[in-house]
């Protein structure tokens, strides 16, 4: 398929299917490509949304009064997924870069069916905070009712993995420039209560978890 077919750089290109798992096990915003109606034309858009990966499909959320909602399951369209690791400092600004995971995912999104959606959303919550549906009440019917849940199998894909090295030239690297790499550590986190909790509510664990490791989900 031509548009798996990469015109730069292929040897950033990588085919392993567990790098991809990875990389979408690691993340959980999307952005999503598509053509939005506009009366007699169309235009492009691109907006992030989190998703959740369930059963080998990208399951993502939104009301069912979205227009983008409704446009995804009408049209092909591409998700990416990006994870910036560092940076390349070179000893030049032109060959300085990034270091970074990024997938383009090709496909069509259909909504989840009646007998999964609860199930669907509660593992795309999980997947934000992990345990929350355990420690909640169940979604009613009518929130169930204005929530479209869409679901995408994850079968054509690009993945591009930079994670090398300044490619200085001799000239440059006889230089006094430094070179070399900054890599991004976990990230922090800091748990604020909302303004009208009731005196005494205790944290519950699975915010305390996602605050100890966030960087399971950034």
């Amino acid at each position: 398929m031509p548009r798996l077919v990469p015109q730069r750089m292929p040897e950033l290109m990588n085919r392993d299917r567990a790098v991809l798992d990875e990389l979408l096990a690691g993340s959980v915003l999307a952005h999503i490509g598509l053509l939005v109606p506009e009366g007699e034309a169309s235009r492009a858009v691109v907006f992030p949304t989190g998703f959740a990966v369930v059963d080998g499909a990208i399951v993502i959320h939104g009301s069912t009064g979205s227009r983008w909602m409704r446009a995804l399951a009408d049209q092909e369209v591409s998700v990416a997924v990006t994870k910036l690791d560092g940076v390349v400092v070179a000893r030049s600004t032109f060959e300085s870069s990034m270091l970074y995971r990024s997938a383009m995912i090709f496909g069509r999104f259909a909504p989840v069916p009646d007998e999964r959606k609860a199930a669907a959303l509660d593992a795309l919550s999980d997947r934000f905070i992990p345990g929350r549906s355990a420690e909640v009440r169940a979604s009613h019917k009518k929130e169930l009712a204005a929530t479209m849940a869409l679901e995408m199998p994850i079968e054509q894909w690009s993945l591009r993995v930079s994670d090398g090295w300044p490619e200085d030239e001799p000239r440059d690297i006889a230089g006094p420039a430094w070179a070399g790499q900054v890599r991004f550590g976990a990230p922090t986190a800091q748990i604020v209560p909302a303004p009208d909790l009731r005196e005494g509510t205790r944290v519950p664990a699975s915010v305390l978890e996602l605050a100890a490791h966030p960087e399971r989900i950034l």
